[in-house]
């Protein structure tokens, strides 16, 4: 007999998910306007009594480079204050259950967060980043791979001894922007350096949104068998194809549960003009249209995998009218469907119904639910050439 199971079929695949957000920092990162500290603080807030527990707060790097962060004490002294706990706590959100994070590329950042934690108003958790391909990776960094690993293994002495861990990412993975193709087997090596010099978790990202669902696949089942503990992996997916739907259910089959998206599909490489001024983010951008540019959205990998009847902890409805909330912040149409198109409910949409079914029904003896006519077999018989 076959087996119709999802869940036998894929049996890595998990029923409870845990969904990070990054919209504040990764999402408002590719702005070419300033959103408010106001703004900021609104989204952490609502994001996190929305039901996000791993969230990313701000970018500790150099402000003149990415102004965007220029705010970024202030949010952490935000989401530390005794105002925002009791705040929590009246809205039934255990407070110690939320890890915040910050992206910290180079040492100096990590030194400034070293500072923040001794100050009491410290992340939880700090990010750095590889890229397999050395082109890509000096483009982020400005240093060789080599160099960049001794101060990774550096900074990570330090932020564990501050009592603080450190996420180490993985990136072009399935392809560079700027370099080509790769290999998954490198990613692999890179996962492994990362945890064997300290580090927490790590992130894997598809920074471009090169990935395809079967390498996909093919790549997180390499990861699960070489390094099998799924809560030391997180999926981050770029959306430039319209198909990162198609590689959240791949890494969902391969056995993958931590994953992180942005509300309404923000995101993508750092901004080089800001209001009305260039700045110098990470230089030109490698891509030519913005529009195609960002991360999964939120609101969509959230209904998805909540109409797949996995675990995870949100608010869906209180997404989706976030979602809505974003798309006037920003001041454009993001690439939310959910947020327009909403659930597929169970009871449908009667309100669309054509008037006069039943009267119908009746006039003809048709008993309500009845399918066919009368005199027909109750079941359906195939013909023996369409026959397995």
């Amino acid at each position: 007999m076959t087996e119709y199971d999802y869940w036998k079929i894929f049996s890595r695949m998990p029923k409870k998910v845990t969904i990070g957000d990054i919209t504040v920092r990764d999402g408002f990162q590719h702005e070419e306007k300033f959103i408010s500290t106001a703004a900021k603080k609104f989204y952490l807030e609502e994001l996190i009594f929305a039901g996000c527990r791993d969230i990313e707060v701000t970018n500790l790097g150099n402000p003149f480079l990415m102004p965007q962060f220029k705010d970024a004490e202030e949010l952490l002294a935000h989401v530390r204050s005794d105002r925002f706990k009791q705040r929590c706590q009246r809205k039934g959100v255990n407070y110690d259950d939320i890890t915040f994070t910050v992206i910290t590329i180079r040492e100096g950042a990590v030194d400034r967060a070293i500072e923040l934690r001794k100050k009491g108003i410290g992340p939880d958790r700090l990010l750095m980043m590889v890229s397999t391909e050395e082109e890509h990776h000096f483009a982020n960094s400005g240093t060789t791979l080599p160099d960049y690993w001794q101060e990774a293994e550096r900074c990570i002495k330090k932020c564990n001894d501050a009592g603080m861990k450190m996420c180490g990412t993985v990136s072009t993975i399935w392809g560079s922007p700027i370099g080509g193709a790769t290999d998954l087997k490198d990613a692999v090596k890179f996962s492994k350096r990362w945890l064997e010099i300290g580090a927490h978790d790590i992130e894997h990202a598809d920074h471009d949104g090169s990935a395809s669902a079967a390498e996909v696949y093919r790549y997180y089942s390499m990861i699960l068998d070489e390094i099998p503990n799924p809560d030391l992996h997180i999926a981050h997916f770029h959306e430039t194809k319209r198909v990162a739907s198609a590689s959240v259910l791949a890494a969902l089959q391969a056995g993958i549960t931590h994953f992180e998206a942005t509300l309404g599909g923000l995101g993508g490489q750092p901004a080089n003009f800001l209001d009305d001024c260039p700045v110098k983010g990470t230089g030109d951008y490698y891509y030519e249209d913005p529009r195609y540019v960002g991360l999964v959205t939120l609101e969509d990998t959230l209904v998805q995998i909540d109409e797949m009847g996995i675990e995870h902890g949100w608010d869906v409805d209180r997404v989706l009218w976030l979602g809505r909330q974003m798309e006037k912040t920003i001041g454009r149409r993001l690439r939310s469907e959910a947020i327009i198109n909403g659930r597929t409910l169970k009871e449908g949409h009667p309100q669309f119904a054509r008037p006069g079914l039943k009267k119908r029904k009746e006039k003809l003896g048709e008993n309500p639910g009845q399918c066919w006519p009368a005199d027909w077999n109750p079941e359906p018989e195939l013909p023996e050439a369409y026959r397995p």
